[in-house]
């Protein structure tokens, strides 16, 4: 099965969308740079310079002499050539002279015009000085053509410069303000014919959002049954979720699916720093998409225009962000429901968006975007695996099994990973190991070549067994999967846990236990060496993320009540997000929480310090112990959930 063909680039820079699977579209009429008008002025301006520079040219030519000083010339036998015409006599002397009316040089060529009462006789002057009589002029006039195009060359050569400075100056201007005048329509990216789009066979995991967007495309492929019924297909459809879970995937799965063009853009693309472009740009792409529909257009990272208007950040409403906001939306009002034109957008802040923007008629159908469960996973794992020659013990779904939580994007990276690992290791598959040391690399961060003094490694060993003692003895918790005191990333040492089921729902209990986990090393710090070091700053701020959601927005405090308190992103953008007594009260309460659980974290130590000094000294003789290791040192038997041994 060939593989998707990969997002195609912008065709141009001032053009912030890629088109995919749209037709050719036909080349745009050019334009004379700065119009008629300014090239007629220019032509004027250059017929007058080159007048002015021909006059230097015409200094050279026969000066007119009178009749007398010719007679003169013949008389002293200084003439040698002469050519009549009627009365009109041109010549050239044998040696030149002075110019006549006092210019500078002298002259060899020479024009006069005989009067016509001369009774002089001419020709027997002209024959005893042997003056030759010549049947052509002896000097060759120019004809009006080469006189025409000798005057013309300088103009035409000056206009083509004109035109060329005049292009190239606004291709300038039109890149550095993002295109402000009129631009030719972006040219589509005509796939090759081998190639394949994106469909649905390269999404998995999230099954049940494509159901949902199986309705965009049954409409995309069959319009006119809807137009039938009555019926009209939703003027946008919003994808919302974690970061890396499919959206821009499903988009294009989408239209790849329905055989339409796919037009792509991020919403930060459209913003520049002079007001006005971003809706051009907006009003430029959807007048595009209309021209070739049925067609999608997909706006990634919507919430960078989409947020709520009236804000601090505004600049009385009339700021950059404002104005392409207020044209998408002028937009999509636009649609009558049987252009064709669908519109989704992606966002992972949905609670952020302008209501104009999700009111129904704009993006009146959200489709939720969750990260995928362990059949999804070992769906994402295979696909992302077709390219990569994988071993006979290559287990994927116990990769799943051990990846709960982990999103497209991180699964991809983990198979990726694994594929780096195997060719740094000379090997020509991809063995169960190399995912094992991928899967920790990607969760525990890398290795780093770290010599800790003695006594450092002895306490970071109490440290990492107080958070896994602590994880094995606590009902309900997550299962110890990995220990290691080998510096990774940022951290001297670390304690790797994970549910055996995915957990979407969780009580104050598993919670409590949580906190009481991540407060361990700090608490075995404390218990051996009755310190208290830095290396406690991670563990603290999963602890202050937890209970504040525990006590802020999940009404797990008597307290504070049934409310919430505090914003899920933790701030709130008009300042207080509830009265100063309240938060008061959450503070209060967070530091309840903490110090029982802290507590608490002191007293199992305290009760279990023979297993603690047990799963430090074999850390310090191993450095790492896997999940059956880790139990063993300790004595402790795991119990599945139906409290059987594992």
């Amino acid at each position: 099965m060939p593989s998707p063909t990969p997002v195609p680039p912008r065709d141009r820079a001032d053009t912030p969308w890629r088109s995919e699977g749209a037709p050719p579209t036909p080349p745009p009429r050019r334009r004379m740079p700065g119009g008629w008008r300014g090239l007629i002025l220019a032509a004027a301006v250059v017929f007058v310079i080159a007048n002015v520079v021909l006059s230097f040219f015409n200094e050279g030519d026969e000066p007119t002499i009178s009749y007398t000083e010719f007679s003169k010339q013949v008389a002293a036998g200084n003439v040698s050539t002469i050519y009549a015409k009627g009365d009109a006599i041109q010549g050239e002397l044998k040696s030149g002279r002075p110019k006549p009316d006092g210019g500078k040089g002298d002259y060899k060529t020479f024009e006069t015009q005989r009067p016509a009462f001369a009774e002089d006789d001419l020709w027997a002057n002209l024959t005893r000085q042997n003056v030759t009589v010549t049947a052509s002029p002896v000097v060759v006039q120019r004809s009006f053509l080469a006189n025409l195009l000798l005057s013309l060359a300088p103009m035409l050569l000056l206009v083509l410069l004109w035109v060329v400075i005049a292009r190239r100056m606004g291709g300038a201007m039109g890149g550095a303000v993002g295109g402000l005048g009129r631009k030719a329509p972006p040219k589509p990216v005509e796939l090759d014919s081998g190639a394949r789009r994106t469909t649905f066979e390269d999404v998995a995991g999230i099954d049940e959002v494509e159901g949902e967007l199986n309705d965009v495309v049954d409409f995309l492929e069959h319009p006119q049954e809807y137009r039938r019924m009555g019926a009209r297909m939703p003027g946008g459809v919003l994808l919302s979720g974690p970061p890396g879970t499919g959206k821009t995937l499903l988009a294009r799965a989408v239209a790849g699916e329905a055989g339409v063009p796919f037009f792509s853009a991020s919403a930060s693309e459209f913003i520049e720093m002079i007001v006005g472009v971003g809706a051009s740009r907006v009003r430029e792409l959807f007048a595009e998409a209309r021209k070739v529909a049925p067609a999608i257009i997909f706006i990634d990272e919507i919430d960078t225009i989409g947020r709520a208007r009236g804000g601090a950040a505004g600049m009385g409403g009339h700021d950059e962000r404002e104005q392409t906001l207020n044209q998408i939306l002028t937009e999509m009002d636009g649609f009558s429901g049987s252009e064709g034109v669908v519109v989704l957008a992606a966002t992972n802040r949905a609670d952020v968006l302008d209501p104009a923007l999700t009111r129904p008629g704009r993006f009146d159908r959200m489709v939720v975007v969750p990260p995928p469960d362990r059949a999804g996973r070992e769906a994402i794992l295979r696909i992302h695996t077709r390219d990569i020659p994988l071993a006979e013990g290559v287990d994927l779904a116990q990769v799943a099994r051990t990846t709960p939580g982990m999103t497209g994007a991180e699964l991809a990276n983990l198979a990726n990973e694994a594929a780096l690992l195997a060719v740094k290791r000379r090997r020509s598959e991809v063995t169960a190991s190399d995912l094992s040391d991928a899967l920790e690399k990607v969760q525990l961060g890398a290795e780093r070549p770290l010599v800790m003094p003695e006594e450092e490694r002895r306490r970071t060993a109490y440290h990492e067994g107080g958070h896994a003692l602590l994880g094995m003895l606590q009902p309900g918790a997550d299962p110890v999967r990995k220990i290691t005191i080998v510096p990774r990333g940022r951290a001297l040492g670390v304690t790797l846990s994970t549910p055996d089921a995915d957990r979407y729902a969780y009580t104050e209990e598993y919670l409590r236990g949580r906190i009481i986990g991540a407060l361990g090393g700090m608490a075995a710090e404390h218990l051996v060496y009755n310190v208290v070091t830095t290396g406690a700053e991670n563990d603290l701020e999963q602890v202050t993320t937890i209970v504040r959601g525990m006590v802020g927005r999940w009404g797990m405090s008597e307290r504070v009540g049934r409310l919430t308190a505090v914003p899920s992103d933790g701030q709130s953008p008009y300042g207080l997000s509830a009265a100063p007594a309240t938060l008061d009260a959450v503070d209060h309460e967070m530091r309840r929480i903490v110090d029982e659980c802290y507590e608490e974290a002191c007293r199992l130590l305290r009760e279990n310090r023979p297993r603690l000094d047990a799963l430090a000294r074999a850390l310090l003789a191993e450095e790492t112990l896997d999940e059956a290791a880790a139990y063993a040192a300790a004595g402790i038997t795991r119990l599945t959930k139906d409290h059987g041994t594992a």
